[in-house]
């Protein structure tokens, strides 16, 4: 006989308890926790089916490559690691306003214009409402499959008789299936809808995409199972005072994670970029003291960025750090290093960094260029306009190795720069030691090396 079973589930990971509580105890959000409807569960008099012996095959043989198909945007390809797989799954996740739907419609035109069947089903506008951003976006022409529907057993019985090559759900959590005694966008019903939508991908070879919102933290909404059942998780990321978007990959079944995509939000949709590096520093003054440029590494794509960091006189009290676009952890790290091994007063300033271009830094080979930035700062004196700055800083104060560094010299040297401070051991051997025509390398062993160069005066130096 079937057991009633009463569980609370936390809708921020998925965990299941057996009692209401304010905190979840796996994830540690608060508030998350709601009741979701019984359940049966089979009594001892139940009897399973017996199981079937499954398939094992060596590891060692040869697989062919993956098919893939072309989005027609270069950005977005970059990013899944050439193209959609068919029958594959991707989970988008963004801010909301931050260009998800608008990037999904231009790839879903831009495939159905170059031939394919495409299907767009979204639960979060009606039709005209999308026919309304496509005329806006020049793509209303394109011949594109539009549907708004929520229901999720309709759009499966809808995808059972299409032969469409991709198709784009906007969003999952407006997704509900009738069988579960739920509202949608809880746990159970958006983890019900993913597990049947990407069923129905493998069983029909088909590429879905999933649109998910986030939560204020930043995470993709709902169970965290979700990101695990399908094949790549992008999130589309971007500040609101910025024009640009950044779509990042932070799992790929199919390719590189880490990898980046750029665009640029315009009146006509999103736009590519197809050189990053000269749209960050376009607006880069190199005569402004506490500015330096860090050739940075983004997946396989070298870009360089700009790091200001502002120093401003702190009377009393606890000093301030405020950071936008990197670790503040690493940037309390970096100023006892410098204070400390290299005598720079920091204890009674306030310290602001901010990366230009709204791009979140997260290698430790910025330290380099943090601290140059810093050092400027202090001393009110300018860092050289054609220079670049990458290296990772130890807590002894040397300068350590970086991985790619041939990329991050020829991207440097592609847009014009003359110099690259890099750590010492790396400009003497391996690949590095030639570098680009054009480009001198500067080495730095130590941090106080570079601390030195800009003669700061006696007033923020100690005796050490």
């Amino acid at each position: 006989m079937a057991k009633p079973v009463h569980r609370f589930l936390c809708a921020s990971c998925g965990a299941a308890t057996a009692k209401w509580a304010g905190r979840c105890e796996a994830c540690g959000a608060w508030n998350s926790i709601a009741e979701e409807p019984l359940e049966t569960r089979p009594g001892p008099a139940a009897k399973a089916a017996p199981g079937r012996s499954v398939e094992v095959v060596p590891l060692a043989g040869s697989a062919a490559p993956p098919p893939r198909t072309e989005t027609g945007i270069a950005e977005l390809d970059r990013v899944l690691g050439g193209g959609l797989v068919e029958a594959s799954a991707v989970l988008v996740g963004g801010d909301p306003g931050i260009g998800k739907s608008t990037l999904l419609l231009q790839a879903a035109a831009r495939l159905a214009g170059a031939g394919r069947q495409v299907l767009y089903v979204t639960g979060e506008e009606s039709v005209d409402q999308v026919r309304l951003r496509a005329r806006r976006l020049g793509v209303a022409a394109a011949p594109l499959g539009l549907a708004a529907a929520v229901n999720l057993r309709d759009i499966a019985a809808t995808l059972e008789q299409s032969p469409a090559a991709l198709v784009v759900i906007d969003s999952i959590q407006t997704m509900w299936l009738d069988t579960i005694d739920s509202a949608p966008g809880t746990v159970t019903q958006v983890r019900a809808a993913a597990f049947e939508l990407i069923r129905l991908a493998k069983s029909r070879g088909f590429a879905l995409v999933l649109v998910g919102h986030v939560t204020k933290d930043g995470g993709l909404a709902g169970p965290r199972v979700v990101e695990h059942m399908v094949d790549a998780v992008l999130y589309f990321e971007g500040e609101r005072g910025h024009q640009f978007r950044i779509l990042r990959a932070v799992k790929n079944r199919f390719g590189a994670t880490d990898e980046i995509g750029v665009f640029e939000m315009t009146d006509r949709g999103l736009a590519e970029v197809a050189n990053p590096s000269a749209l960050f520093l376009a607006e880069r003054r190199g005569n402004v003291a506490g500015s330096a440029v860090f050739a940075g590494l983004e997946g396989t794509r070298p870009v360089l960025l700009e790091v200001q960091a502002l120093l401003a006189p702190n009377p009393g009290g606890a000093p301030r750090r405020s950071v936008i676009g990197w670790d503040g952890g690493r940037l309390s790290m970096l100023l006892a290093v410098l204070e400390t091994r290299c005598g720079l007063r920091l204890s009674a300033s306030d310290v602001y960094l901010n990366v230009a271009g709204g791009l979140r830094v997260n290698e430790p080979a910025a330290d380099l260029a943090v601290a140059a930035a810093i050092a400027s700062a202090a001393s009110d004196r300018p860092t050289h306009a054609g220079t670049v700055y990458f290296g990772e800083v130890g807590l002894s104060g040397e300068v350590r190795q970086v991985t790619q560094a041939d990329a991050r010299l020829k991207e440097a040297a592609k847009l014009g720069f003359d110099t690259a401070c890099l750590p010492r051991r790396l400009a003497r051997g391996g690949r590095a030691a030639s570098p680009p025509p054009g480009l001198r390398l500067d080495e730095v062993g130590h941090l106080s090396d570079l601390v030195g160069r800009f003669a700061v005066a006696d007033a923020t130096m100690t005796d050490a």
